[in-house]
């Protein structure tokens, strides 16, 4: 567990500590022996520590060939990951992270896909809200669909139908970073707007014309029996490149035109029309305050910062529901849901991390067969994830819709 001692860390290993099974062997590693200690201290544990900075390859690269999966919460990645994506994926180590940053990602998949397949690793990106209820909903919701004969995926959207909880101020410092860096960079700058940005051929992806991540459907043209009104989603122009990465892995098992978006509902009031505008506006503020400097400084003094948090409580009040609404190439309208209770980037990220590693530890009879690579959630651990969450007190389901 690496990154042990950050604030989302702590969350992860305070899971494994509780939840994981008897024999299962942990260390807990970061830049400070003495936080470290103090963290095994908090958790009553015997496990080991690991001393190693996120710039130092070697100390790197003997982590992660002392185990069989690391977990990282050491972010932003693409100022502290690369290396030790790169160090797994040599080592033949599976990884787990919770990354959220395209330019990362796509990063990670030019140096490590073909390396990793090699050497049988499962570079698994993406493992918290950001996008395992993404991935894994769309994952489950085409296995009903193929289990009953219905066709394949065409328009699929996933709504965020309920949420609460806090911005993570990892997340903002990932949006600042990448937001710099696209500024400076046009190639960044395209590579971050294109829809499959991370495909493992974009040039072998259908042609479905344009795809707006941040354009936002009404609800009935989503499914009939959806209604209010319809928000972006701020998380929406990664998780889509995720689950069409996906997609694509699977040789579009999911459809080859199976077009995919994600929003937020703003609720059925008189007023969520108006609250619907308002995110909008919200999200193009944000992304434009940070990007210039008197703004970003005011901004900077108000976000959450890296390592800041909610506390206890406010974590335990937190929840989130998705429903993913797809029609498929027969006419039949199906739904999937994932729920769970906690605040989703805190609370229940810390279970979806905690619980991918386990089952790529423990359950490998269940992991869907790939020689490794740069996977996702549903590509590298897939039904072996869902079984874990399911038991850790996530509902995830999928049906056809009734008329």
């Amino acid at each position: 567990m690496y990154g042990a001692t950050g604030f989302v860390g702590v969350l992860v290993a305070a899971h494994l500590a509780a939840y994981a099974p008897a024999g299962t062997r942990i260390a807990l590693a970061g830049r400070s022996a003495e936080r470290l200690e103090a963290l095994r201290t908090r958790l009553g544990v015997d496990w080991p520590t690991v001393v190693a900075d996120a710039a130092d390859a070697p100390a790197l690269e003997k982590l992660a060939a002392a185990a069989h999966v690391v977990i990282t919460t050491v972010g932003p990645y693409a100022k502290y990951g690369r290396v030790l994506a790169h160090a797994c994926a040599a080592a033949g180590t599976d990884y787990v992270d919770l990354t959220g940053e395209v330019l990362f990602a796509r990063a990670s998949i030019d140096e490590n896909h073909e390396l990793a397949s090699t050497t049988g690793a499962r570079i698994v990106h993406s493992c918290g809200f950001d996008s395992i209820p993404s991935d894994i909903g769309v994952h489950v919701l085409h296995a009903q669909v193929e289990a009953d004969g219905a066709g394949e995926l065409t328009d699929t959207t996933l709504v965020v139908t309920s949420l609460r909880g806090g911005v993570s101020g990892g997340t903002i410092d990932s949006l600042r970073h990448q937001l710099d860096v696209v500024k400076k960079d046009r190639y960044s700058r395209r590579l971050a707007a294109s829809p499959y940005s991370l495909s493992p051929a974009p040039a072998q992806e259908p042609d479905l014309g344009a795809q707006r991540d941040m354009d936002t459907p009404r609800a009935a043209e989503v499914d009939p029996s959806l209604r209010g009104s319809l928000a972006p989603f701020v998380m929406a122009p990664y998780n889509t490149r995720v689950v069409r990465r996906s997609n694509a892995l699977r040789g579009f098992a999911y459809g080859r035109g199976f077009r995919y978006r994600e929003a937020m509902s703003t609720g059925t009031s008189p007023l969520s029309p108006v609250l619907a505008a308002l995110t909008k506006v919200g999200l193009g503020a944000l992304a434009v305050g940070l990007s210039l400097p008197p703004t970003r400084f005011v901004l900077d003094r108000i976000l959450p910062k890296p390592g800041e948090g909610p506390d206890e409580r406010a974590r335990r009040a937190g929840h989130f529901t998705v429903d993913v609404f797809t029609r498929t190439t027969t006419g039949a309208r199906y739904k999937a849901r994932v729920r769970a209770k906690g605040d989703p980037g805190y609370a229940a990220t810390a279970v979806m991390l905690a619980e991918a590693a386990l089952a790529l530890v423990l359950d490998r009879a269940a992991l869907p067969d790939s020689p490794g690579g740069v996977l996702t959630p549903a590509t590298g651990i897939g039904d072996a994830l869902v079984g874990r969450l399911r038991a850790a007190g996530l509902e995830i389901t999928a049906g056809a819709i009734d008329d």
